[in-house]
């Protein structure tokens, strides 16, 4: 298929001498007079490329360059212009276009810049589609579909799991509490898929770094020129949640002058873009979450009682990782998959030894940690099946006295050394130090002790012999 190409000019003569010399080219063209008909065109029709003139009637280059890429990002845009202003050319590049090109026109250097920024064009959109496939993957990997995430197999997770289906075809507004890493927005996702705005957007925020600055300008937008730096029109959170659901993660580190802020908007249900009169009518439902005690926030005077009554219509605990039995080996496979696909290895899962340790192992980091360890044990693993002696060492302390000392057993058999004195010595050493551990479940304190050396000393021998995880 022809590449599509609008030439945007208000000298009628170049548009149309533009227009038929690269039609010669194999391109299909179209010609806008005016920036105003130039997004009418847009609207109707998609573009590979806009060549524009910076010098319009009725607009000029920069202000075509910005709505392009507000509203048809995947669009790439060239600017002509009447003169060489570098400072210019700088501004419309950080903007977002591939290129400019100065008067007179030159037909080899026309089409050399619009080839370019085709092929460029067509690296982003490979680039875009790898990385939609591979977080598509990780995705799915890591929490599978919601309800495969939420539901799991255990006790706990089930009742999670009823929980969410009771309260997604209601339009309560909900908290949803646990520690970091277990899974917030997830549930978040889960709910709005099951409720009745599943067709509608779904919009995640995080409040854990937002200022009061920035807070009105994030929640409800603001008009092109309403303070210094808004160069164009934005639709905030709310608005673009119409409809549907608005997650608002960390809520609990919000300040108490935007909960004031985001109070009144919850309560009246409207909202006004910044530097706006006009008031927007909202019907969004809302999910907040935290890992804070908003209840003991409230006493300590740092979160209004009366937003946290607006959101706790419902609430909902998700349980950690440790708490959730078996699931952990479910999610750990699914992690694994995606271990595979970014490290091109066929690793088929995990020993009993491995599954031990992770069913025994707290995981202060949730499932985000159970992630990360996954897929450091997937790099280190040159077999079809992960084995304990690639355990990092926190989790190593987790696994039972026999596989640690099999694996021990077989880190000293592919050493093979010779069985000269220095050897012999060394291997008797390793086996004291070996024993010890055992002894005192891999207590690096009290092993330290026994042996009758400090801590480092027995760091540095525990690496010798790979039991550093």
């Amino acid at each position: 298929m022809n590449k599509k190409i609008l030439i945007v000019d208000d000298e009628v003569n170049i548009g149309l001498l533009l227009s038929k010399f690269l039609a010669r080219d194999g391109f299909e063209v179209a010609n806008a007079i005016s920036g105003a008909s130039a997004m009418e065109i847009l609207s109707k029709e998609t573009f590979d490329l806009i060549l524009c003139d910076y010098r319009l009637n009725d607009t000029d280059g920069r202000e075509i360059l910005i709505k392009v890429k507000e509203s048809y990002p995947s669009t790439g845009v060239i600017i002509i212009t009447g003169y060489s202003d570098i400072k210019l050319a700088v501004e419309l590049i950080k903007l977002g276009a591939h290129d400019y090109i100065t008067k007179p026109l030159y037909p080899d250097e026309i089409l050399s810049v619009i080839n370019k920024a085709l092929e460029s064009q067509k690296s982003l959109k490979e680039i875009k589609v790898q990385d939609d496939a591979r977080s598509k993957l990780n995705n799915e990997a890591e929490y599978g579909n919601s309800s495969d995430f939420i539901g799991g197999e255990s006790e706990t997770s089930a009742k999670l799991l009823k929980q969410i289906h009771l309260i997604a075809p209601t339009s309560y507004s909900i908290i949803l509490t646990g520690k970091s890493g277990t899974g917030k927005e997830r549930v978040a996702e889960a709910i709005h898929s099951n409720s009745l705005r599943r067709d509608k957007p779904f919009i995640a925020m995080d409040c854990g770094s937002l200022t009061k600055e920035l807070a009105g300008s994030e929640f409800f937008g603001h008009e092109k020129g309403a303070f210094t730096g808004a160069l164009f029109t934005k639709i905030g959170h709310f608005e673009q949640a119409n409809g549907g659901t608005l997650f608002l993660d960390e809520v609990g580190n919000l300040s108490y002058e935007i909960q004031a802020i985001l109070l009144r908007a919850v309560q009246e249900r409207k909202i006004k873009r910044i530097g706006s009169t006009k008031e927007i009518d909202i019907d969004v439902r809302i999910i907040v979450a935290t890992n804070e005690n908003l209840a003991v926030n409230i006493e300590k005077g740092t979160f209004r009682e009366d937003l946290y009554h607006r959101f706790n219509e419902f609430s909902i605990h998700l349980p950690s990782l440790k708490e959730r039995g078996n699931d952990i080996l479910i999610f750990a496979t699914k992690f694994l998959v995606v271990a595979n696909v970014e490290l091109n290895k066929k690793i088929k899962g995990f020993s009993e030894g491995v599954k031990k340790c992770f069913l025994n192992y707290s995981w202060p980091g949730n499932i985000r940690e159970l992630k990360n360890v996954v897929r450091r044990l997937a790099l280190l693993t040159d077999g079809n099946e992960i084995q304990v002696d690639v355990l990092p060492l926190e989790l190593f302390n987790y696994v039972g006295s026999y596989e640690k000392e099999k694996s021990f057993t077989q880190l000293k058999a592919e050493q093979q050394k010779p069985q000269d004195l220095k050897n012999a010595a060394q291997e008797a050493e390793y086996d004291a130090i070996l024993s010890v551990l055992i002894k005192v479940n891999f207590n690096k304190t009290k092993a330290a002790q026994i042996l009758n050396i400090d801590r480092k000393t027995l760091y540095n021998k525990m690496k010798a012999i790979k039991l550093n995880g």
